[in-house]
């Protein structure tokens, strides 16, 4: 085996972000609220490992892909298809804000597909002017808050993918928002849920050991487009016969 070939490849990677992101919803699903409790933390610990895999990933995909529009369609159907199995893993009303939140009313995916948008217009080739750049990345930003982690997601998307080739600035550039959504989630979400959101920066220790391959398994690219709304699903209808049709989040 040479030196390229050791450590973890892509698919090593998004596995485990497959196996983290179904901890968390299972501890969504076991005690839900959010309980400051010792074995919900830690399952939800387990859990933070996801979205900055998923952040690092995009702004690979990004870099490597030789059709941005069909990424984008991609990226936004997932999105469409991963909001109503969000919404009925969690109890949530399928037509965001209807009930005042202003909170967690679609999934992480809908974020993503605008954080892929919006690294198209701050580095994509184009004739945009910078002003216009930045006034669209604020109008997404917008469009995008009402997701799992928010626009949060879309601005460390943006930062990792300026810091890329450096996996210490990409980290430190992610943890700024992240520490900025943990401050808000704190104050106006829940106190438990901010602190634990902290724990992002554990996602430096798999991703440093990254080899820069695919991996040989094609069809791993596939994989989490079919699981992440198949594996909500399920989550759906144990919530519906564990509690009824009661919201799991906070």
């Amino acid at each position: 085996m040479n030196g390229i070939e050791k450590g973890f490849n892509a698919n090593h990677l998004k596995l485990l972000a497959i196996v983290a992101m179904t901890v968390d919803h299972i501890a969504d699903l076991l005690f839900p609220g959010f309980p400051a409790k010792p074995l919900p933390v830690l399952l939800h610990i387990i859990g933070r490992l996801t979205a900055p895999i998923m952040w690092f990933f995009l702004c690979e995909g990004f870099f490597y892909t030789k059709n941005i529009k069909k990424y984008l369609i991609r990226m936004f159907c997932f999105a469409a298809i991963s909001h109503f199995a969000y919404c009925f893993a969690f109890g949530i009303p399928y037509l965001p804000y209807s009930t005042g939140n202003i909170f967690n009313q679609t999934s992480v995916i809908w974020a993503l597909a605008w954080a892929l948008a919006a690294l198209y217009i701050i580095h994509g080739k184009h004739n945009l002017k910078q002003w216009q750049r930045y006034a669209m990345l604020a109008l997404i930003c917008l469009i995008s808050f009402s997701a799992d982690w928010s626009c949060i997601a879309v601005m460390a998307v943006i930062a990792m993918y300026s810091n890329r080739g450096s996996l210490s600035k990409q980290m430190r550039a992610m943890m700024m928002w992240v520490l900025i959504y943990a401050v808000v989630s704190f104050f106006f979400v829940n106190k438990a849920y901010g602190i634990i959101t902290l724990f992002a920066f554990l996602v430096y220790f798999p991703l440093r050991y990254y080899n820069g391959q695919k991996g040989k398994a094609g069809w791993m690219k596939w994989l989490f487009y079919v699981y992440y709304p198949a594996h909500l699903v399920v989550i759906g209808i144990f919530r519906l016969v564990m509690y009824g049709n009661l919201p799991l989040l906070f």
